[in-house]
């Protein structure tokens, strides 16, 4: 495990992080780990994007569901392959909910750039989302070159209209402006 590694071993050990919700963008990913790296642009064939929560209740954090994914025949989610040091493997899984139970972490292939696939780490979670999450979404899918027409797709999704104050929101802006 990492933290049983030795330092100078894990440092030099990483892994990949497929990201299709608000990690898609840098700076709401790098607040808590710090060691993130733009690898790729990438699709998951047969799933679709969805929203909602293991417990069916609202996520404190974005005052509304959790991106998450559903296997769905002849769809894609776009999304993003981030490189990653093991040592922020931690600070991941718990923004994640992957130590509550919330998320289930399967190994699944994306195809990257539409050259190979490899395997990568997904959180999936089994509402709709609040107007904070899916704008960070929204420009981290920008930010990121994905296709327009899947950018598109993600501004219309619905939102439970929730756009009050949210920390992690302060938190994102404050990096963003730097």
């Amino acid at each position: 495990t990492p933290s049983k590694m030795p330092i100078s071993d894990a440092v030099r050990e990483f892994f990949f992080y497929f990201s299709y919700g608000s990690n898609l963008l840098r700076e709401r990913l790098q607040l808590r780990n710090p060691s993130a790296g733009f690898h790729a642009a990438a699709r998951l064939q047969n799933y679709r994007l969805a929203f909602g929560n293991h417990k069916g209740r609202l996520n404190t954090r974005w005052h509304g569901g959790v991106a998450t994914i559903v296997e769905s025949p002849g769809e894609k989610v776009w999304g993003v392959v981030w490189k990653l040091n093991v040592l922020d493997l931690p600070s991941l899984d718990k923004s994640g909910g992957a130590r509550s139970g919330a998320f289930i972490p399967p190994q699944v292939g994306a195809s990257i750039s539409k050259i190979h696939s490899m395997v990568l780490e997904m959180y999936v979670a089994p509402l709709p989302p609040g107007n904070p999450l899916l704008q960070v979404i929204c420009l981290g899918a920008k930010q990121d070159n994905l296709p327009h027409e899947y950018q598109r797709k993600l501004e219309a999704i619905g939102t439970n209209d929730f756009a009050g104050p949210l920390k992690v929101m302060e938190e994102i802006e404050a990096t963003l402006k730097q």
